[in-house]
């Protein structure tokens, strides 16, 4: 296995063909009902029956997921809010998705600066070294809020060189009211993100953290929505790793998502998580496949591959 994160998910995006990283984002009112009405998993407010369910559902879409892509992400929120028993479970499931040979992302955005972004660092990317932890493995990569500057990115892009690991940093968000704040302008006219992407770049381009392929290990978060910027940012920064977020739910298109691709269809990693992960609940898929919810999920990441796949040969996309 390569020791460098951008090596390695170039080559797990070769391996599967597409740059799809599937967002795992578990809510417990939006499961199967095959599993919330199971016996055991069929109280919310029991806090046990909730993680069960939701750890049931998260291993079965990746077990789906994984013959497809090359990534999954973890939003740390969905299992945070279920406290102690809620890390266990994330923790729980990086490992089985390290198992299945996906390169795992931990979506966490954190930023600090000093010790406090030193701390974070070593909690979310560092492989514990505790005694009787040696199953445990932290993510692959994570996501990070570039707010407080290089001072407060350069603590987690030391301890990911370090393990062998990666990070993306949050540059513009996909989000509708994104733009008020990270668009605003100083008097030359460059936009807050457009000065906070040039940091990280300038940061990331140093010899320590250039993989073999000509990636970096620190990457940038951009929104697939925020398509007037893609073209611009994958051109000034050609050895960066773009996580895309914005495809499906979010109204992005595979054709907005890929710009942030280079030339030969690496340098991004696209990201869906809602609509992949409750397409059992869509009438074109419940039509095809009844209740079978993991059907469901297969085909709408093969339908998100092909539409991918398309737009990557030059082709039209086939309305749906």
């Amino acid at each position: 296995m390569a020791d460098h994160f951008a090596d390695r998910l170039s080559q797990a995006v070769k391996d599967k063909g597409v740059p799809i990283c599937v967002g795992i984002d578990p809510v417990y009112s939006r499961l199967p009902k095959q599993i919330t009405e199971h016996k055991d998993l069929n109280d919310e407010m029991d806090i046990e029956a909730s993680i069960d369910a939701i750890f049931d559902f998260s291993v079965k879409v990746l077990r789906v997921v994984a013959p497809h892509v090359p990534a999954v992400k973890f939003n740390s929120a969905f299992f945070e809010r279920y406290l102690w028993e809620g890390v266990e479970s994330y923790y729980s499931l990086i490992q089985e998705a390290n198992e299945l040979g996906l390169e795992v992302i931990g979506d966490v955005k954190r930023g600090d600066i000093g010790s406090t972004a030193q701390a974070y660092a070593e909690a979310h990317l560092k492989n514990p070294e505790f005694i009787d932890m040696d199953d445990i493995v932290a993510p692959d990569a994570i996501t990070v809020n570039g707010f407080a500057g290089i001072d407060g990115i350069k603590p987690f892009a030391d301890m990911a060189i370090e393990q062998g690991k990666g990070l993306f940093v949050w540059i513009r968000a996909s989000n509708p009211s994104a733009g008020i704040l990270q668009d605003f302008a100083d008097e030359s006219g460059r936009r807050f993100f457009e000065v906070l992407a040039e940091q990280v770049a300038t940061l990331a381009v140093e010899p320590q953290y250039m993989g073999s392929c000509g990636l970096s290990n620190i990457g940038m978060v951009v929104g697939g929505t925020a398509a007037e910027q893609a073209s611009a940012l994958r051109q000034q920064y050609p050895h960066i790793i773009f996580l895309v977020p914005g495809y499906g739910t979010q109204g992005a298109s595979a054709a907005d998502c890929l710009q942030f691709n280079r030339a030969d269809n690496s340098g991004c990693l696209i990201n869906a998580s809602r609509s992949i992960n409750y397409a059992y609940e869509k009438p074109e898929y419940i039509e095809k496949f009844g209740d079978n919810w993991e059907k469901c999920i297969e085909q709408a990441c093969l339908d998100m591959k092909a539409d991918l796949i398309t737009v990557m040969r030059g082709q039209q996309p086939a309305k749906k």
